[in-house]
């Protein structure tokens, strides 16, 4: 890759975070520094990729023209970007674009590109719909919004990052739309974890029940992706239960500002509400079946 390429930094290096920064290394970016609020996270990664560990927000971007966030809420977002604050990212937000992976609220969202506009830089938002293993492949779905000469600026790097690469629109909209996206495939998932829970209450075998459910009206991607996971209890996580009670909480914040119920919704997050206080927030989404198997039940 030419000298020619921005420096890019990474603040966030979880799952997710890591394995864009291990794709856009391998693709030959030059990568510069990464931070963690969990700093072992930070310092393995720096050392596998031959970069500097951040001790602070503020260092990555110093280093970087170009630095990408993946945090876990609207709280985390907040304090890479908060105000008056030498160790938060705004202090060196001159000249630097942001692009903000997180699922966050779409307000979070307009008021990062509020505070980093004032200080010089851009952002973006690009939220992704997809985990790990996409992640570490480079085809991530991609939802952008922000200015359209921003998105332009930054669509070299998204590019390498995903498979597809929409533009949503302004700032705040592909947030909205990320949000639903969850809010449908957490519902999807709750109903699916009962549809096995209830068969396998009624004696009728889950395989059989699985591959019945693929060919009718039950098929989903959720089917495809947790339907055996449920079967045999294999939560690792790919997608955490507690972002998906996040999520959903996102979704109905949402609804309830344009005066809509969705109880399909509602009762999905108090599900996966009920499996985050039984301190199971950390298994992957698929773990909501722990509640609705007779023989888990409380487990």
């Amino acid at each position: 890759m030419a000298d020619s390429q921005p420096r890019i930094g990474f603040v966030g290096v979880g799952r997710m975070g890591a394995n864009m920064a291990r794709r856009l290394h391998e693709a030959g970016f030059r990568l510069t520094s990464v931070y963690d609020v969990h700093h072992p996270a930070a310092l393995a990664l720096a050392a596998e990729l031959h970069l500097e560990p951040a001790k602070t927000p503020a260092e990555v971007a110093r280093a970087s023209a170009l630095v990408i966030t993946v945090v876990s809420d609207d709280q985390a977002m907040r304090s890479i970007f908060a105000e008056n604050d030498g160790t938060s990212l705004l202090a060196y937000a001159q000249d630097r674009l942001f692009i903000n992976c997180a699922t966050l609220s779409p307000g979070i969202h307009l008021d990062i590109e509020r505070l980093v506009t004032a200080r010089g830089g851009s952002s973006l938002e690009a939220c992704m719909a997809s985990s790990i293993t996409q992640a570490r492949q480079g085809i991530l779905y991609l939802m952008c919004g922000g200015k359209p000469d921003v998105f332009a600026k930054a669509q070299p790097v998204l590019d390498a990052l995903g498979k597809t690469v929409r533009y949503i629109g302004p700032t705040g909209e592909a947030a909205k739309v990320k949000a639903l996206v969850n809010m449908v495939m957490n519902s999807n998932t709750a109903a699916l974890a009962e549809g096995l829970g209830l068969g396998a209450a009624l004696g009728i075998d889950l395989t059989l029940l699985r591959e019945v459910f693929s060919q009718t009206g039950a098929a989903s991607r959720v089917l495809e992706t947790d339907g055996e996971d449920m079967q045999l209890r294999a939560h690792d996580c790919y997608f955490s239960a507690a972002h998906a009670a996040k999520d959903s909480a996102i979704a109905l914040d949402l609804a309830n500002n344009v005066g809509l119920l969705l109880p399909v919704a509602q009762a999905t997050l108090h599900q996966y509400r009920r499996l985050v206080e039984s301190g199971k927030g950390d298994l992957d989404k698929s773990a909501v079946a722990e509640l609705t198997f007779k023989d888990r039940v409380g487990s």
